[in-house]
């Protein structure tokens, strides 16, 4: 489960300091020992617009998902000398930003100096130590997904299909550019995502979208649109055709190896904790959860194994399918944050469900959120089918059980993601609408499902409580995987077994798990993130009367926009020594 966000490189379940919509009511308010000078540098105001408007030129699809149509129908100049290019710019941001001394900026501006100094580490660590456009078909899933022109209804259809035209114009060079970028072997993962992404765009392009635009009357418009669609369908189709070249030659090397994952979580997220410290804090948490599993478990199915329980719970499929039920369940949960005033809700937005794309089918559940630059559009929150090419057996497995898809809408939707970025698009800081790290948004969702749960969702449902649990669990092996899996400790098949023994996954889930930990090797952000909030929620309330000030404690930490959750600590906490975990 993740959320679709847009990011300056990269798509957020890969985890780049990305460009998001989020932060807050009112800016961010840095530590107090940071609070002598008041007087404001309007050089460095002026440099953080300059730092966003090369950014949307660079990566000109980010800017169209965050709402700047101007871009529309443009692509990221994915060449090796584009690359080049980004590292060398990136490189002079850095400089510049450190240049900007504490002397010379207020409270308000050293927090953002050290919040886009973050965003810069994360995307040189991605770009240029990991070298993940050379290594990571995945890498590029985001910059080429053409979801914003068909199912964002911001502006008329004929000038959305102007735009997608210009878009599919852009797709064979960007094809090339990518094939070319690609070192090969591939690992075997590599090249199945690979598939997944570009081959289901070829369906996506051939079947969903001319239907999608056949009501546009313009002939010639029509004609040009067919023509650079064509060109779109023939270039994915090719690129599909060579990722079935290297199935053969495809290995199991996709490791980024303790250095390198230490440097990441260093560069991406500001956590300098050693990586055996770190799995212990995650197997740590995989144990609390299985104990709470058993004792939910003797109650709800007393006298069965902890296998018979969870296949009790997710025997109880949603009624309707899951895209219908979980329509149901967002009013049920909306209804329940405000009756129990768990986080303030900043608007009257609501979040649509669909099913999603075959090109967006490698996690079950994600949700589309239009960019701060957008007016009164809807969000979608997007569930995925089970693969066809699954045994029947396996895809009705795959369907979750009405619990464990209610914490999942919770996550997605209320509190989750949309909430958060509710706040986020009401930022009076630019920096804070959109930039978001991945543990930041990650954590939060994931910490919503066990917050919710602790609130008094499900009236103390212990099938409820199973399905949060199951949640949790998929995340805190998640969690063990990437580490272990990246630095040589376990193998693909090991963390798959895991998934299925002790995440309590079902198969296909358990396969998609694995696999996707390979590629998206920052998906231990989710629980890492979860545990920082808890941390910091019971080190912030301590003083403020303990779960009564959880309200107060939610809406605060939304303000913040996003940055690495160390520096959100940092700023709620002045003079804090405490611990992140």
């Amino acid at each position: 489960m993740t959320v679709k966000f847009h990011s300056r490189v990269f798509i957020v379940v890969l985890a780049f300091a990305l460009l998001f919509t989020v932060s807050s009511c009112q800016p961010a308010t840095p530590p107090a020992n940071q609070q002598a000078n008041t007087v404001e540098s309007k050089e460095w105001d002026s440099y953080v617009n300059e730092f966003i408007e090369a950014n949307f030129v660079a990566h000109p699809e980010i800017a169209v998902h965050a709402g700047r149509h101007e871009f529309d129908g443009k692509l990221t100049d994915w060449s090796a000398e584009g690359i080049a290019n980004e590292i060398k710019r990136l490189h002079a941001s850095k400089d510049r930003v450190a240049a900007f001394q504490d002397a010379t900026l207020n409270e308000r501006q050293r927090f953002e100096r050290d919040y886009v100094a973050s965003v810069i580490n994360g995307d040189l660590f991605w770009l240029e130590s990991a070298e993940w456009p050379f290594r990571n078909p995945q890498f590029y899933a985001d910059s080429i997904d053409p979801d914003v022109y068909v199912s964002r209804e911001y502006a008329p259809l004929d000038q959305r299909l102007r735009a997608y035209t210009a878009y599919a114009k852009a797709i064979p060079n960007t094809v090339e550019q990518i094939r070319k970028n690609l070192r090969t072997p591939l690992p075997k993962t590599f090249v199945n995502i690979g598939h997944t992404n570009f081959g289901g765009l070829v369906s996506f392009y051939q079947k969903d979208v001319p239907g999608i635009f056949a009501s546009v009357k313009d002939e010639q418009l029509q004609k040009d649109f067919k023509e650079a669609n064509d060109g779109a369908i023939k270039a994915m189709q090719d690129l599909d055709a060579w990722f079935t070249t290297q199935e053969s030659s495809a290995t199991t090397n996709f490791q980024l190896g303790a250095d390198k994952f230490s440097e990441m979580l260093k560069a991406t997220e500001n956590v300098d904790v050693p990586l055996d410290k770190l799995a212990a804090v995650g197997r740590q948490d995989l144990q609390r959860n299985l104990d709470a599993l058993k004792i939910a478990c003797d109650s709800y199915a007393p006298g069965k194994s902890i296998t018979e329980c969870v296949a009790q719970e997710q025997a109880h499929k949603p009624e309707g399918g899951a895209v219908e039920f979980a329509r149901k369940q967002l009013k049920d949960l909306k209804a329940f944050i405000l009756e129990k005033k768990v986080v303030t809700i900043p608007g009257n937005e609501e979040a649509k469900v669909a099913e999603a794309p075959a090109y967006r089918r490698w996690n079950f559940a994600y949700i589309n959120i239009p960019g701060p630059y957008e007016k009164g559009l809807p969000s979608i929150y997007y569930l995925s089918p089970p693969d066809p090419t699954w045994s029947q057996k396996e895809k009705d497995a795959y369907v979750p059980g009405q619990g464990n898809l209610l914490f999942t809408s919770a996550h997605e939707v209320w509190p989750g993601h949309f909430l958060q970025f509710l706040h986020a698009n009401r930022s009076s800081s630019k920096l804070g609408q959109l930039f978001v790290g991945y543990a930041f948004a990650e954590g939060w969702a994931h910490y919503s499902e066990e917050m919710m749960w602790e609130a008094g969702l499900g009236n103390g449902s212990e099938e409820m409580h199973v399905g949060q649990l199951l949640a949790a669990l998929l995340r805190d092996v998640r969690f063990i995987s990437a580490i272990e899996m990246h630095t040589g400790k376990m193998t693909v098949e090991e963390s798959e077994k895991m998934f299925l023994e002790q995440g309590y996954q079902d198969a296909g889930n358990a396969r998609q798990q694995a696999a996707r930990g390979t590629f998206d090797p920052a998906y231990l952000n989710y629980t890492m993130g979860k545990l920082m909030i808890r941390k910091l929620r019971a080190d912030w309330t301590a003083s403020r009367g303990g779960k009564q000030a959880w309200q107060q404690f939610h809406d605060e930490f939304l303000k913040y926009g996003g940055p690495p959750i160390p520096l959100v600590r940092k700023a709620m906490l002045p003079g804090d020594s405490g611990s992140l975990f």
